[in-house]
């Protein structure tokens, strides 16, 4: 049995399923329920209604994720992925296949001159397989088996891809890697017009196969460093064709299959998109031409009028959460590299290839602080309500990631000495699954780099996919406490 063959025999065994309510949220299980007799009274029901165990979609997804990484680990440590023939340690196989299958892009050892051509192929299956998400591909591969695929599973891809609901879950699956397959062709295309032109026609396909990849996965993984080490696309920064693509790539992988999905069905027709693809376009277009705006005129000013250009739209794109970049980091201003920071925990879209905390938990927090500022009693976009427990879980999110930000470059500061700011850059592109560097990661301790593989993973599940793997579905809400106000701010 291969990974994927144990992921979906998982995902069938793992038990009957649960009824979801509108909220998406378990009101009963299917076995737990079937043995009720309408004479037996509450007995019965309460000898009927034994909990059932099983694996619950959320817990699928976390082992999924954890037995790809595995999986990559072990064959990246074969002699033949590596160039000198000996294979990688553990420690560096774990860190790069955590941050392949995460795709999050921070590397501890230079992709083009460390890995083969076999060990860059592996990465470049589990960005691709982690871009996409496990579950995805999965059951992908059950569907051409024939296999019929069954309410567990879609379940499991309904949360997996955060769908808002489990019908049609089957055929969004086929939608998600047709429009994969045709904007990761689209970009090496015109890639290939520059790198075969540099590199020779074999050489230059797969160095634009792999970075369109990359970049439609949002992972970072880069091959230039056949240049220097570490380089990234600082090469090409002035180079319109490759700044455009990627940039393209970033921005489309980012945004979300559900809107691309709305997109296709309605058109330009803004006034009928769904709230979410409403609220996505328009947050994340001004987290790209707001520090675009910045960059260029703070950081990027002794340029030339076209790198300028370039070089601040890029920077503005890729912390979310590409990872690329094509100019050096460590040479920008401190309120440049702040802004980055905060670029890079707030990631893509829901149901992307990004990680991060999401635009649309930022546009919920923004709405709710603005609801307070007015004196409205609820969060509302375009017309419609934004329920409660959206923002009780955007305000979770948030403490979740600033936690694991702040305690990590904490730890990992007063671990390696480094300073603060440092620290604080490495883990927030570790949690928000960037891979962007100040060029510190290749040159931690092992604890540290435990430290940034255990946040590229949690950063890549999710903070709320976590949580409800880990806490029981019970609620225990049935009895309410009294109430009593307390002063805050």
């Amino acid at each position: 049995m291969d990974g994927m063959e144990i992921l979906m025999a998982i995902i069938e065994k793992g038990g009957y399923g649960s009824i979801k309510d509108s909220g998406g949220r378990a009101s009963g299980n299917w076995k737990g329920m079937s043995g009720i007799k309408g004479s037996g009274g509450m007995k019965g029901m309460e000898e009927n209604r034994k909990p059932h165990r099983h694996i619950r979609s959320f817990q699928v997804i976390i082992l999924g994720f954890a037995l790809l990484i595995l999986a990559g680990s072990l064959i990246l440590m074969l002699p033949w992925a590596t160039r000198d023939g000996r294979g990688a340690s553990f420690a560096d196989a774990l860190f790069t296949a955590t941050s392949a299958a995460c795709v999050t892009g921070l590397v501890v050892q230079d992709t083009a001159t460390y890995w083969s051509g076999f060990g860059q192929a592996v990465i470049l299956l589990l960005i691709q397989i982690g871009g996409m998400g496990v579950v995805t591909v999965a059951v992908f591969i059950t569907s051409l088996s024939g296999r019929k695929i069954g309410l567990m599973q879609r379940s499991t891809m309904q949360d997996s891809i955060s769908a808002p609901q489990m019908g049609g879950i089957v055929r969004m699956t086929g939608f998600i890697l047709r429009a994969t397959l045709v904007m990761e062709l689209t970009g090496a295309v015109f890639l290939a017009f520059v790198f075969c032109g540099e590199m020779g026609v074999g050489k230059g396909l797969w160095y634009a196969l792999f970075h369109s990849v990359s970049a439609f996965c949002n992972a970072g993984f880069d091959l230039m460093g056949f240049r220097e080490k570490f380089s990234s696309l600082t090469a090409y920064q002035g180079q319109p064709v490759v700044n455009l693509v990627i940039m393209a790539l970033i921005i489309t992988g980012g945004i979300g299959f559900f809107v691309w999905k709305d997109i296709q069905e309605k058109g330009l027709q803004f006034k009928k998109y769904r709230l979410q693809t409403k609220v996505v376009l328009v947050t994340s277009a001004a987290l790209i031409l707001v520090p675009a705006v910045f960059y260029f005129f703070m950081e990027y000013a002794d340029l030339p009028v076209k790198e300028r250009f370039l070089s601040s739209l890029f920077q503005a794109v890729t912390p979310r959460t590409a990872g690329f970049n094509t100019t050096d980091l460590s040479k920008m201003g401190e309120g440049g590299q702040v802004l980055m920071v905060f670029l890079m925990l707030i990631g893509g879209s829901p149901g992307s290839t990004a990680g991060g905390m999401k635009t649309t938990t930022l546009a919920v927090l923004y709405g709710s602080a603005l609801s307070v500022f007015v004196h409205e009693e609820h969060v509302h976009f375009f017309g419609r309500r934004i329920t409660d427990e959206t923002v009780k879980n955007a305000a979770t999110i948030l403490l979740m990631y600033l936690t694991l930000f702040l305690t990590g470059g904490i730890a990992i500061s007063t671990i390696e000495g480094i300073s603060m700011k440092t620290a604080l850059f490495e883990t927030a592109s570790a949690v928000g699954t960037v891979g962007l560097s100040l060029g510190a990661t290749p040159t931690l301790g092992g604890v540290s780099r435990a430290i940034l593989i255990g946040l590229m993973f949690l950063g890549r599940v999710g903070g709320l996919t976590l949580i409800f793997a880990a806490v029981s579905e019970k609620r225990r809400d049935a009895a309410r406490f009294p109430e009593e106000k307390i002063t805050v701010g």
